[in-house]
């Protein structure tokens, strides 16, 4: 299919989202093909197969499934087991996971995935969010329709979600859905629908699905709506999620129904945001 950049029915740009221009980067490429460069650029996601091998993946399944329990364990003790968008047995986020294993660490400092951070980024790259999201054999529901900027609004907007795949993530067992070139519009208006969390519009004409293996990234911008539709198989889809943005990205703060920004702060929280890329070369993760 030929993406659009048009906006579907219901989607408006986010107040804050004046003059923006979205910036492709040239190569030469460092870990993408030519060709996976200019898809990324063109429909704002490319799937990245074979980035882990089988090993890495149980390493990092050995740090994370014990602490995916503890979550699930703490939702069953809250009313109807959920916390947001969060639910025992259905569907569990686990933050900030750096900040609990050094195999995580060096994890989110993987030379082939701090690669493809500079072929899309650049040189001086930051991570910026760390989390894992356990899909179990659930119940069919609505999942909104997002961009990762929409739900805290970052500047530049362009930022890179590796979406890695730790089980196999089919159609079937929810992989992610993207609406490709909607990136190059810059960030939407979202609004949040309780308790799924938010959604820029409903509908889109076209979306496709993006299947990974195990061990795979599905890299896409943080412009790049998506979602996870549920996961009808009898088995957890397991993912985890590492998000990076260029050193010196900033937040916006305040109400964007009310008017510009109110407050502007730096992304950097330095126990869970460290460096991967300084003037293109690779960076260590702390100890």
């Amino acid at each position: 299919m030929t993406p659009t950049n048009e906006l579907p029915p219901g989607a408006a740009l986010h107040p804050w989202n004046r003059g923006f221009a979205w910036q492709g980067r040239p190569g030469p490429w460092r870990t993408l093909a030519p060709a996976q460069g200019a898809q990324f650029d063109r429909d704002g996601y490319v799937v990245v197969e074979d980035v882990l091998d089988a090993s890495e993946v149980e390493a990092a399944l050995a740090e994370i499934d014990p602490i995916e329990a503890q979550t699930d364990a703490y939702l069953r003790t809250r009313p109807d087991g959920r916390l947001t968008i969060l639910e025992s047995g259905a569907i569990t986020f686990s933050v900030h996971l750096v900040t609990r294993s050094a195999v995580l660490r060096r994890l989110a400092a993987h030379p082939a995935i701090v690669g493809i951070c500079h072929d899309l980024i650049g040189d001086d790259v930051n991570l910026y969010w760390d989390q894992a999201v356990y899909k179990k054999p659930e119940k069919p529901r609505r999942f909104p329709w997002h961009q990762d900027n929409g739900y805290t609004y970052v500047e530049p907007q362009q930022y890179l979600t590796c979406w890695l795949a730790l089980t196999n993530a089919t159609e079937e067992s929810g992989c992610p859905w993207v609406v490709p070139g909607l990136h190059r519009r810059g960030t939407l208006a979202h609004r949040f629908i309780e308790p799924l969390g938010y959604e820029c519009f409903e509908h889109p004409a076209d979306s496709v699905p993006a299947p990974v293996r195990a061990g795979g990234i599905v890299v896409f911008s943080s412009l790049t709506p998506h979602l996870t539709r549920p996961n009808v198989t009898a088995a957890v889809r397991k993912a985890y999620i590492l998000q990076y943005a260029p050193e010196g990205a900033t937040i916006l703060d305040g109400d964007p129904s009310a008017g510009p920004p109110s407050a502007t702060r730096s992304c950097d929280v330095a126990e869970r945001q460290f460096p991967v890329l300084r003037g293109g070369h690779h960076v260590a993760p702390p100890d």
